[in-house]
């Protein structure tokens, strides 16, 4: 029998990469952060805060009931309200800039990215949706409500703008159609044209093209587009096997920009060197496994898309940013979930593991239930 009290090991993984996520901000960060702020603790009581939130959340999402969200009213708002907030980041005086993007809204000191927000409402909905409406999902029309959703959600996270979160929403939304049952044919459909968008969102945006020029050949502008991902091979290079030792990495001595948030990978490998990243993907790929068994073992299928979805946001976000940081594919702006700084993205993802945890439990629960006896004549 499966422990009834759920996966233990889904809220265990989480605690131990956030917790790490902490040290391993302030390290990236606290040169800058004293230089920029004169206070090298700026980013880290961030995203101690961060962390705090993010712990409440996992501990109320772990004893929510999710099953509420499948309700009609509770998909709309999942859907609604972060695409209200999307929509908000283009409102001038509530939107925030930075480096050129418009990703964020905020009163004051307080800021919210909606993106980080839209994946999981989406997957609430999508869920949903899917879960009423099996048989419909075998029909082009009946993946619509899905695929405008998932398509809205795109185009206001484009016009940022920012292709690394809509290439990973949309990614998303096609696992959830596939898994959600769309015929094959219907998939393809949908599958092809979007591949073909993306070489013309590229050459849409100058920036894109030089982004793309930099990863063939970033010795091509080592002082322009080329020069981040110089700097984070670098950093990878210089950790060798066993890294330079924690707290000592060299490229952060602002040589690598963002080396607190979109490239702390890098980091992470020059002072942990191969080994550490190795172990630090192994635990991120143990709570990937954790999360495909919960979605594999749910009895209904609304818990089933919804510990996937849950599972391909946090799979797919960790990859892709993998891949970025060792030069495999075009740099882009994409953070490490529950490592990199940023306190709506760690709280957010720590609250959806805290539902990942309460599926499970229903799981443990349905597993453990003793069978029905009947009364034979």
């Amino acid at each position: 029998m499966n422990n009834p009290k759920g996966d233990i090991f889904i809220p265990i993984l989480t605690l131990l990469l956030s917790a790490f996520g902490v040290v391993a901000v302030y390290s990236a960060s606290y040169y800058v952060a004293e230089t920029q702020y004169g206070d090298a603790w700026y980013f880290v009581k961030k995203q101690l805060i961060g962390f705090v939130g993010g712990l409440l959340a996992m501990w109320f999402c772990g004893r929510f009931d999710y099953q509420k969200l499948k309700g009609k009213r509770a998909r709309w708002i999942a859907l609604i309200v972060p695409i209200v907030l999307l929509a908000l980041v283009f409102v001038p005086g509530i939107g925030k800039s930075n480096y050129g993007a418009t990703r964020w809204i905020g009163i004051g000191s307080f800021t919210i990215q909606p993106s980080e927000l839209a994946k999981y409402g989406f997957v609430i909905f999508a869920s949903a949706y899917m879960s009423e409406h099996m048989g419909d999902m075998r029909t082009f029309k009946g993946v619509l409500p899905v695929l405008l959703s998932g398509g809205a959600i795109c185009v206001l996270i484009i016009l940022e703008p920012n292709m690394s979160v809509t290439m990973c929403v949309g990614l998303l939304m096609l696992a959830m159609l596939f898994l959600g049952g769309m015929k094959l044919k219907h998939f393809m459909v949908i599958f092809i044209p979007a591949l073909l968008a993306v070489p013309l969102l590229i050459i849409a945006e100058p920036y894109r093209l030089s982004r793309l020029s930099a990863f063939l050949d970033p010795w091509e502008e080592p002082r322009g587009e080329g020069y981040q991902l110089i700097q984070s091979l670098y950093a990878l290079g210089n950790g060798g096997w066993f890294g330079t030792g924690l707290f000592n990495s060299r490229q952060k001595y602002r040589f690598l920009p963002f080396a607190e948030s979109d490239f702390i990978l890098s980091i992470i490998g020059e002072e942990l060197g191969f080994f550490g990243v190795f172990i630090l993907f192994a635990v991120s790929a143990l709570l990937i496994f954790r999360g495909i068994k919960t979605a594999k073992e749910a009895d209904d299928f609304f818990s089933f898309l919804v510990a996937s979805g849950i599972t391909l946001v946090y799979g797919i976000q960790t990859v892709v940013n993998a891949l970025v940081v060792s030069g495999s594919i075009p740099p882009t702006g994409l953070p490490l979930p529950l490592i990199s700084s940023g306190n709506t993205s760690l709280i957010i993802t720590m609250a959806s593991m805290g539902v990942l945890y309460s599926i499970s439990k229903r799981n443990a629960r349905a597993q453990n239930k003793p069978p029905s006896t009947y009364n034979k004549a």
